[in-house]
C-alpha cells in the first residue's frame, strides 16, 4: 500500500520534511519512490510547497495521504482531503450535577493556633534531649 507521507530532514532543532511516497511497511527514512514537496514548519508563514499534480496523481494510483498530510493539503487549498482526514477522539463530557441538588462542601479541618501546634513539638524534642542524656 502507497501512502504519501513526511519524512523528516534538517539538523537538530531545526526540522524540514520532505512530502514523499512510499510503501507503507518501509521506514520513515527508507526507501522512497518519489519526492512531491517540501514542508518548512520553522519559517513564518509554515512553507508548504507541493506539485498538485503529482499528489493527485498518486492518490489516483492508489496512494493514500497520512492524517498530517492530509490536514497541510487541506490548508494549502487542495479539495477532497476531509476523507484522509481522521477525527481525533473527544473526550466525553462531565456530567452536570441534577439542577435540584447542591454542589456538596468539603469541610475543612480546624486551624489550630501556632502555640497549640508547637507544644507537642518541643515535648517531642525534649524526650529526645532527655534519653540522648541517660
Amino acid at each position: 500500500m502507497l501512502v504519501i507521507r513526511l519524512q523528516r530532514t534538517g539538523r537538530s532543532n531545526l526540522a524540514t520534511y520532505r512530502l514523499i511516497v512510499a510503501e507503507k511497511a518501509r521506514p520513515a527514512k527508507g526507501k522512497f519512490h518519489e519526492i512531491i514537496g517540501h514542508y518548512l514548519p520553522s519559517r513564518k508563514d509554515d512553507s508548504l510547497q507541493v506539485n498538485t499534480e503529482r499528489v493527485l496523481h498518486w492518490i489516483g494510483s492508489g496512494a493514500v495521504p497520512s492524517d498530517t498530510v492530509a490536514r497541510l493539503l487541506k490548508r494549502q487549498g487542495m479539495k477532497d482531503m476531509d476523507k484522509f482526514i481522521k477525527r481525533y477522539t473527544k473526550q466525553k463530557p462531565k456530567k452536570a450535577p441534577p439542577e435540584g441538588a447542591s454542589p456538596v462542601k468539603m469541610e475543612e479541618p480546624p486551624v489550630t493556633s501556632n502555640a497549640e501546634q508547637a507544644a507537642p513539638t518541643d515535648a517531642a524534642e525534649g524526650s529526645q534531649a532527655d534519653g540522648d542524656k541517660a
